[in-house]
């Protein structure tokens, strides 16, 4: 499996890179310092199954090289992984066709319990659609729309608090860290 680490700050990367290669030793990680070196590390190595990106590129700032890597490969999974705020790029991350969205400030075990699920995704416990309530199957359809938790507390007309212990169980029902996984497993299996 080619996963590209596509990050101008050669440290980050390198953490990355490494991060990855703890998580699989089968995983070929390819570091790149820009969109315009994906093309030469395609020819090498062959189309990524998973790309980590950041945001701040010298070739590219914020969220279109998302929309121009999806496009190139649209099979493949792509994480943010970036300086910017969660608050600020997100949902727009996850408009423009991210799959997840961390920032490095997290550190390394959040960015693995983010990563993890993406690297093996045939290890993945398969939570059958029938076992999730009404109300879980509700939240995945408005976390999958880019809603806040202050979007659906006035959608539901429930607290921001009874949001929150509701996607706590759900993540917890679905074996997730976050919104983002949540929502990628609910796409894989069919849920949405």
């Amino acid at each position: 499996m080619s996963i590209f680490v596509i990050d101008d700050h050669p440290l980050m990367r390198e953490a990355v890179a490494m991060l990855i290669r703890r998580l699989s030793t089968q995983a070929n990680v390819v570091e790149l310092d820009s969109l315009t070196a994906v093309q030469a590390a395609v020819i090498t190595h062959g189309a990524p199954r998973l790309i980590c990106l950041d945001l701040k590129l010298p070739d590219t700032q914020g969220v279109e090289a998302i929309a121009e890597l999806k496009a190139q490969f649209e099979n493949a999974t792509l994480v943010v992984i970036s300086a910017y705020p969660a608050a600020e790029y997100e949902a727009r991350s996850l408009e423009s066709g991210a799959d997840a969205y961390v920032q490095k400030s997290a550190g390394a075990t959040e960015i693995a319990n983010v990563l993890r699920p993406f690297m093996n995704p045939e290890g993945r416990i398969d939570v059958p659609v029938q076992k999730l309530s009404k109300r879980q199957k509700q939240l995945l359809v408005m976390i999958d729309k880019g809603m806040s938790n202050r979007d659906i507390a006035e959608e539901l007309e429930i607290s921001e608090h009874t949001v929150k212990v509701h996607l706590w169980r759900l993540f917890r029902r679905l074996n997730v860290k976050s919104r983002s996984q949540a929502g990628h497993l609910a796409r894989q299996q069919g849920m949405l």
